[in-house]
C-alpha cells in the first residue's frame, strides 16, 4: 500500500465522518456546554473562595487550562460512540470488501475528533475571553499551546478508539470518558496541589494532567515552563503510542 493510497482513502473516509458531525452540530455544542458550565460555576460561584496564590492573577486565567483539557475529554467520548455504531452497523464488513487502506477507517474517526474538538476549544476560549481571561502570550506561544492541545486530543482519541472497538453497549463505549473528565479535578487545574492532603497531593503531582496544565498556564502567563513541558510531552506521546498500537492490534483482530 502506497502513502498516496492511504492518504486518498483516509481523505474519502474522513469526508464521510465529517458529514455525520456537520449534520449534527449539537454534538459539538454539547461538548462545549459542560466545560463552559464548569467555568461559570468555578469563576462566579466558587472562585472567590479559592486561594491560588498572590501571583496567579484572576481565577479564570488560573483554571482555563484545566477546562480546555476537560473539553477534549468530553469530546473524545463521541469518537468511541461513532466507532461503536459503525462497528455494529456492519459498515466495517463492507469496507473490507473494498480495495482501501484498512487503517484509514480509524484515522478518519480520529481526524474527525480532532476537527470537532478544535471547534469546541475555540468556543470555550471565546467564552473565557468574555469572562475576563487575558494573556500576554504571543503568536508562537499560542501555537505552542495549540500544539499541546492537538497532541493531547490525538492521544485521548486513540485511547477512545479502544472502547469503541471493544465495548458491548453504547453506554460502555462512551463511559470510558468519565474518569478522564474527573482526572483534572485531582490535579493543579482548579486548586494548587499544596492545599491537598498527602496521598492525594502525591497523586495529583504525579499524574499527567498536572504537568500539562502547569505548562499551558506558564505559557499563558509568560513564565518559564521548566521541566513540566518535557514531562507533559512524555506523558502525551507515551499515551499516544501505546493507545495507537493497542487500537491497531484490536482492530486487526476484529476484522480478521
Amino acid at each position: 500500500m502506497t502513502t498516496t493510497h492511504f492518504v486518498g482513502d483516509t481523505g474519502v473516509l474522513l469526508g464521510r465522518t465529517l458529514k455525520h458531525v456537520t449534520r449534527s452540530l449539537d454534538t459539538i455544542i454539547t461538548t462545549a456546554v459542560t466545560p463552559i458550565a464548569l467555568m461559570l460555576l468555578f469563576v462566579y460561584v466558587l472562585g472567590g473562595a479559592i486561594d491560588t496564590g498572590p501571583d496567579s492573577g484572576s481565577y479564570v486565567n488560573y483554571m482555563l487550562p484545566g477546562i480546555l483539557l476537560i473539553t477534549v475529554a468530553s469530546g473524545v467520548a463521541y469518537t468511541a460512540y461513532r466507532l461503536f455504531m459503525d462497528l455494529k452497523s456492519g459498515i466495517f464488513e463492507r469496507f473490507q470488501s473494498l480495495p482501501i487502506a484498512r487503517s484509514g477507517v480509524l484515522w478518519a474517526h480520529v481526524l474527525t475528533s480532532l476537527f470537532a474538538n478544535v471547534i469546541s476549544l475555540v468556543i470555550v476560549v471565546g467564552v473565557a475571553l468574555i469572562m475576563g481571561f487575558r494573556t500576554g502570550a504571543n503568536v508562537l506561544e499560542w501555537l505552542a499551546v495549540a500544539g499541546m492541545l492537538i497532541l493531547f486530543t490525538l492521544a485521548l482519541t486513540w485511547l477512545a478508539v479502544i472502547p469503541g472497538l471493544t465495548a458491548k453497549t453504547v453506554d460502555g463505549a462512551s463511559a470510558f470518558s468519565y474518569p478522564l473528565i474527573f482526572l483534572p479535578f485531582i490535579s493543579s487545574a482548579f486548586v494548587p496541589t499544596a492545599s491537598m492532603p498527602g496521598p492525594v497531593r502525591w497523586f495529583a503531582e504525579n499524574q499527567p494532567v498536572t504537568s500539562i496544565v502547569d505548562s499551558i498556564r506558564a505559557i499563558f502567563a509568560g513564565q518559564p515552563v521548566g521541566a513540566d513541558l518535557w514531562i507533559a510531552l512524555a506523558w502525551m506521546l507515551g499515551i499516544l503510542v501505546v493507545a495507537y498500537v493497542a487500537s491497531m492490534l484490536i482492530y486487526r483482530r476484529k476484522i480478521s
